[in-house]
């Protein structure tokens, strides 16, 4: 198995399926190394295929038409983003940009779905990948019309403890994937209310910061804030 199956197969998108069918997929891929801060593509552009990160981070973002960005979502490896546009009336509904230097394999449009109609397990993967899709949207919906800010703050550290979980020593040592201005941006504020937010759970004793990491001190405290409970 070279290296590039075995990188593929990192994704839970091609989960579970054999090395024969893996190497039909990676037949179709090209690899693409692409420096800090480039925009893979943007919002309302035509699809023409989707990305797996096999290292680095890219954010997707929605940008208003006063110029404000809203960070929708961070992807790092071995996550795959763009996928949901194959079926979206053929156009990205967000921008995507390097937030550092990546490896991404990309997946043609034309190539995959042909692909898709020989594979059910390939179909149901994406079946489950789209499904995901919409509860992650669902989601920051809720948080931004329905939350305050330190619940915003909240669910994104639990959701990030899990998610960092896996390998770490400790799930109560969180290391932060954006900066503060970034954050802001993902949470629907900011830097400056962001900043006193995080000041006032830290003299609270829920959290302490450490430069770009936050120890929780009180999970308990932090669900109960994450739920929308005032402290």
């Amino acid at each position: 198995m070279n290296i590039s199956i075995k990188l593929i197969k990192r994704s839970w998108l091609f989960a579970e399926l054999n090395e024969k069918d893996l190497k039909k997929i990676v037949a179709i891929t090209s690899l693409k190394k692409v420096g800090k801060q480039e925009i893979l593509f943007s919002d309302c552009e035509e699809a023409n295929g989707f990305y797996v990160v096999l290292s680095g981070k890219v954010k997707l973002y929605k940008v208003s038409p006063e110029g404000k960005e809203q960070i929708v979502h961070v992807i790092s490896a071995p996550e795959a983003f763009g996928e949901a546009s194959l079926f979206l009336k053929g156009s990205y509904p967000f921008f995507a940009e390097t937030l550092s230097d990546c490896e991404l394999l990309f997946f043609p449009k034309r190539d995959f779905l042909r692909l898709i109609k020989k594979n059910s397990r390939l179909s149901a993967n994406m079946t489950v990948n789209l499904s995901q899709y919409v509860k992650r949207f669902a989601s920051l919906i809720e948080d931004l019309s329905l939350k305050e800010v330190p619940s915003r703050i909240a669910k994104y550290l639990l959701d990030l403890s899990l998610k960092q979980l896996e390998g770490a020593k400790s799930s109560k040592e969180i290391e932060l994937d954006l900066s503060r201005s970034q954050l802001a941006s993902r949470l629907g504020t900011i830097r400056e209310t962001l900043s006193k937010s995080l000041a006032k759970m830290k003299a609270g004793r829920i959290i302490d910061i450490k430069k770009n990491k936050i120890l929780i001190l009180n999970r308990e405290a932090l669900e109960k804030l994450a739920s929308g409970l005032k402290f």
